[in-house]
């Protein structure tokens, strides 16, 4: 098992790209449809990918528990991404990422419907609370950067991830992070590959600007690779719900630098919107952070 630190520095790592990578969706389909940003995005990645994988000497079993784990990954990949990629259209990338900030209450309520895990009251307040903050947001954000549409989207986007994150565990297959990464982005590509079809209509005319490039390959490098090889590495060490928990810390850093660096200005109300909903997830945490808490006070006392 990786030490204490290397997770942490993992996780830091992780929490930094997902604060960005909001920011990099929306000016990738700044000049490319939107579908074939995505698709072009796993075209790239996967032989980079496959690249890594045989520099590294990493194998890549295709058993099938391995082959299940890829497909559960995938979903997180492609299954969720389809849905985030839509969502650019209707919202800012502040709000993109101040949705994925849900994931967690997404992941309490798969983990109590589906796998009969128990929510304490503290939980449910929170996750009442936050609901309140979405409401805030959905009846009083701009239209130019907050839309029902773009949330609903978003929503399903999410769900799609946190059951993902669930899947993955419960395949529970003995792969390496690396290895997991990379079946997945190969089921991603196959299925972008099947999306083809159905938007060759909008098959990219010209060669795109330079923002939409570096942006598309940061997409590719940062956030379908050494993300998701992060993303991977945590969730075979960590609990879906301590995981989630990454995504509370982006939102606020991410509408940050939305406003620097794309102008995104959000109303007033907005901010309110979200403040609540961000605490309303601290209330859904606080049980297992004051227990963090207290066990590392054990541990330093016991040394």
């Amino acid at each position: 098992m990786p030490s204490k630190a290397n997770l942490m520095s993992t996780y830091a790592l992780l929490v930094f790209i997902w604060a960005t990578t909001p920011l990099a969706i929306v000016w990738s389909v700044s000049d490319i449809h939107l579908m074939w940003a995505l698709v072009l995005r796993f075209f790239i990645a996967l032989p980079l990918a496959l690249g890594l994988i045989y520099v590294l000497k990493v194998h890549l079993p295709f058993d099938r528990i391995s082959l299940r784990s890829y497909l559960a990954g995938a979903a997180s990949f492609i299954g969720s991404q389809i849905f985030t990629y839509m969502a650019t259209r209707y919202l800012s990338s502040g709000m993109i990422a101040l949705m994925f900030g849900l994931a967690p209450i997404m992941a309490g309520l798969i983990g109590r419907f589906a796998f009969q895990q128990q929510l304490h009251r503290l939980q449910w307040l929170g996750m009442t609370i936050s609901v309140s903050g979405l409401a805030i947001i959905c009846f009083t954000g701009s239209q130019q950067h907050v839309h029902p549409i773009g949330i609903l989207l978003m929503l399903l986007s999410v769900f799609i991830y946190a059951l993902s994150m669930f899947w993955v565990k419960k395949v529970n297959a003995p792969i390496n992070p690396i290895a997991q990464a990379t079946g997945s982005i190969l089921v991603s590509s196959i299925v972008a590959a099947c999306l083809i079809p159905f938007i060759w209509q909008y098959v990219p005319t010209h060669i795109p600007q330079v923002k939409s490039i570096l942006a598309l390959l940061y997409t590719v490098i940062m956030a379908s690779l050494i993300a998701m090889f992060c993303y991977f590495k945590l969730v075979q060490n960590l609990q879906p719900t301590t995981i989630s928990l990454t995504t509370v810390m982006t939102p606020i850093l991410a509408m940050l630098i939305g406003a620097l660096l794309n102008q995104e200005m959000l109303s007033l109300m907005v901010f309110v919107g979200a403040g609540i909903l961000l605490l309303g997830l601290f209330i859904y945490f606080y049980r297992d952070l004051k227990a963090s808490r207290e066990l590392a006070l054990k541990l330093k006392r016991s040394k």
